[in-house]
């Protein structure tokens, strides 16, 4: 749907995954272009808010950069409890995260935010919620060589080998992954973006 726009659309993420979620319910974006701000979580700020506040960061930044065009931007948290954990940027941290949340119940927060090219926000954050089942030494040994793990918010990735060790799931898959494009689309619509 890109081109047909009076606007362009920004998606202020690196993601792939949140490329191809939007281009699941015909979005392309314009541009692509991260936001560099710092993630690191305020001290006792619990998974929630920090996810919207990152998603509004994001879009903050790139829209003093672009003025005349949609920003979207979005975050990804994983809660277990009142904890944050982190995104794995090596083995080490990949391995503390699967053994945290392996039998146990865990909370998928995205903050999303949109900014109209007339200044105006909408924010919101979804929630799902997972239980993994427990996981035995080989089985995280083997997701640990896989690689799936890498840059992903809590050690793991849904929509890869992981997916096997979700016992249940209560809300949205998309959400996990790393963009509910329900609640996307609805906002985008609401915003006039399909209007032109």
């Amino acid at each position: 749907m890109s081109g047909s726009h009076k606007y362009p659309l920004i998606l202020a993420s690196a993601s792939p995954r949140r490329s191809d979620l939007l281009a699941t319910i015909g979005v392309n974006p314009d541009t692509i272009l991260p936001a560099d701000i710092n993630e690191t979580p305020m001290q006792g700020e619990l998974p929630k808010p920090h996810a919207l506040r990152l998603a509004q960061g994001k879009a903050e930044a790139i829209r003093l950069l672009h003025k005349c065009a949609y920003i979207l931007a979005a975050d990804t948290v994983v809660g277990v409890g009142r904890r944050i954990l982190p995104k794995a940027e090596d083995r080490q941290t990949a391995a503390q995260c699967l053994k945290l949340l392996s039998g146990r119940s865990h909370r998928v927060f995205t903050g999303v935010c949109l900014i109209t090219p007339q200044g105006e926000k909408n924010i919101r954050v979804v929630e799902t919620k997972l239980k993994m089942k427990r996981l035995s030494e080989r089985e995280i040994h083997e997701y640990l060589e896989s690689g799936e793990w890498d840059g992903k918010a809590g050690g793991y990735g849904i929509q890869g080998l992981a997916g096997a060790y979700i016992i249940n799931m209560i809300g949205s898959y998309s959400n996990v992954v790393g963009l509910p494009v329900y609640e996307t689309r609805n906002m985008l619509t609401g915003a006039g973006y399909f209007n032109g």
